[in-house]
């Protein structure tokens, strides 16, 4: 992304959230989508683990060269957010630096268990709000951010 003021970069983030909306979301397309984000990954070398979930279920995860156990506790942590708020990790952690705070400071959560730091996206279902979240850990926290956008504009242009 390009250089934002912290206002600018939420406003950014809610938009993609607005604009990343399915229309459903069912077994086969978590692996769809996973495999797409596994396929762009291999492709990048990029060392990440791959999550995705509807509800508490988990539908897809996928560890590539290069990844370790610690990605697999980031992406607990960056789901719990998305979880817990329904907006993307990014954005929650952004909404906090735009008024000058950390989430760390501020949610009074349990930093062990949370962490808005991107790489976690609410899956959205038109009528049916956030359903689950797809999550990618392993890169900078813009680029797992990044990475998991763009595999979702191309899993809703397919």
């Amino acid at each position: 992304m390009a250089q934002l003021t912290p206002d600018q970069l939420v406003d950014e983030l809610s938009d993609q959230e607005r604009r990343l909306t399915l229309r459903r979301f069912n077994h086969s397309d978590a692996w769809a989508l996973g495999s797409m984000l596994a396929d762009m990954a291999h492709l990048r070398h990029a060392p990440v683990a791959i999550d995705i979930r509807r509800g508490t279920q988990q539908l897809f995860h996928c560890a590539l060269p290069g990844s370790s156990a610690d990605n697999d506790a980031w992406i607990d942590r960056k789901r719990r957010v998305v979880e817990r708020y329904g907006e993307s990790s990014f954005l929650v952690g952004a909404r906090h630096r735009a008024r000058g705070k950390t989430f760390e400071e501020s949610s009074r959560l349990d930093p062990d268990r949370y962490a808005a730091h991107g790489g976690s996206f609410p899956i959205r279902v038109e009528g049916a709000g956030v359903i689950g979240s797809v999550t990618v850990s392993g890169l900078p926290q813009a680029e797992d951010h990044a990475m998991v956008v763009e595999a979702l504009e191309r899993f809703i242009a397919s």
